[in-house]
């Protein structure tokens, strides 16, 4: 387990974070293409075996994030219809208070037609629900050694949690084995141990969900089961005490007051909103679109960044996986095809390869008479670069530094693609 073990904790301490965007689906005709190219390209590809080395793990996982990036930024600029332009002056929504509510724009350009700006006013914020245990001392232990239990309710089922209590815990490990039960029980709760400034400690459970429906009466209740030492036991733990009660987000829109059960949402399918604070009365905050100048030029940025972040992935590794130079000329090859006239418009590349800004002159060759010439350059960069992208996403492990066994012989080979289980295996077989 320890091979698995690495590779997913280093997936979810560094990406388990991110959300999906809609860029992250695909057809059904888009995977079958995905499948056949991956079928192409191992048919003849030698059988190798990947060094061993802890590098390797993190180094295919970065290269297929940072080659899933890529490939969405460039999905997110390729929306428009016609005009080569319009790719790059895909909307960006503005806040006026972005304190108090931010907002991303995920509708097309036909969505916004006549939605030049709103007015949104939070009066209150969703919240989850909590119930909150009492404080007891640490070291000490409030119930007898043995077997209990209760019982925990939400909005769908009912769950028994069994604990046992040994001799020599405390009132702490106590808690801390039941936060551990109720939070890996995956049932939308999630459960820790506080401390007051006296060193009491409590425990706390909390819904991971916000806002309550209407009739619902609470999100989660937990009571004990009909025994008596178990009615002690919940009664000492405190833990079926609601200190806090769910609460759905209030807000008016355009003057009209709406609700929300979480503090994200949408509007009109057009507008992400996040409610991040509540608004000072009487002043809403304005949500609308950048200017179009700007508007490109935060999109180009994305864009270089997704581009730099690639050329960064390949240098992080360069001590202890000498391949990943052939991601680096891949990557920068890139820019350094383009480079002449990416530096016309204020994309300036650097030796290295990596792109900075120039945004006074950026922002001069988007806004004048001949826009949509410079903006082909950009436009034939993105196309490569995506290309770049795809190729290293369907086989990362061609970068890694590994032990070549045997070359097929050209022509005369079946498809192998199983092949391609090399990503996947090298997280669970150790001797990959």
């Amino acid at each position: 387990m320890a091979a698995i073990d690495t590779a997913y904790n280093y997936y979810l301490s560094t990406y388990g974070t991110q959300t999906a965007s809609r860029y992250d689906s695909h057809k059904k005709s888009e995977l079958r293409n995905i499948y056949n190219t991956i079928v192409k390209i191992n048919k003849d590809s030698p059988l190798y075996k990947i060094k061993h080395s802890g590098d390797v793990k993190k180094f295919a996982i970065d290269i297929k994030e940072s080659t899933r990036i890529i490939k969405n930024v460039v999905a997110s600029l390729s929306d428009a219809e016609e005009g080569i332009g319009n790719a790059f002056q895909k909307k960006i929504a503005t806040s006026s208070q972005e304190d108090v509510v931010s907002a991303d724009y995920i509708g097309n350009s036909k969505d916004s037609e006549g939605t030049e700006q709103f007015l949104v006013e939070v009066k209150q914020l969703a919240s989850p629900q909590i119930n909150m245990g009492n404080f007891l001392e640490k070291n000490h232990l409030a119930l007898r050694p043995g077997s209990y239990s209760f019982d925990l309710e939400n909005t769908s089922s009912t769950y028994e949690f069994q604990f046992n209590i040994n001799a020599e815990d405390t009132n702490y490990t106590t808690q801390s084995k039941l936060a551990n039960l109720i939070t890996n029980a995956d049932i939308g709760l999630k459960a820790h141990v506080i401390e007051d400034e006296n060193g009491l400690s409590a425990l706390q459970v909390e819904s991971v969900s916000t806002g309550i429906g209407e009739g619902e009466p609470f999100l989660f209740s937990i009571y004990p089961q009909a025994s008596q030492d178990s009615i002690s036991a919940v009664e000492s733990l405190g833990i079926d005490h609601v200190a806090q009660e769910a609460a759905n987000a209030v807000f008016l829109l355009d003057g009209v007051e709406r609700s929300s059960h979480s503090n994200t949402f949408t509007i009109n399918h057009a507008f992400e909103l996040n409610l991040r604070g509540i608004s000072e009365e009487g002043h809403p905050a304005v949500i609308g679109f950048k200017t179009n100048a700007d508007a490109m030029a935060d999109n180009i940025q994305t864009l270089v960044d997704s581009y730099n972040s690639i050329l960064q992935t390949a240098n992080k590794y360069s001590g202890s996986q000498q391949q990943s130079v052939k991601l680096y000329r891949d990557m920068s090859s890139t820019a350094f095809a383009f480079q002449n006239n990416l530096e016309s418009i204020g994309l300036m590349v650097e030796d290295t390869g990596e792109i900075s800004i120039d945004k006074a002159l950026l922002t001069e060759s988007v806004s004048e008479e001949h826009a949509e010439e410079h903006l082909s350059v950009l436009n034939d960069f993105k196309n490569m670069l995506n290309t770049k992208a795809t190729n290293a996403s369907l086989d990362p492990m061609k970068y890694v530094d590994k032990i070549i066994v045997t070359y097929k012989r050209p022509g005369k080979n079946l498809v192998t693609p199983y092949i391609t289980s090399i990503y996947s295996g090298m997280m669970m077989d150790h001797y990959c």
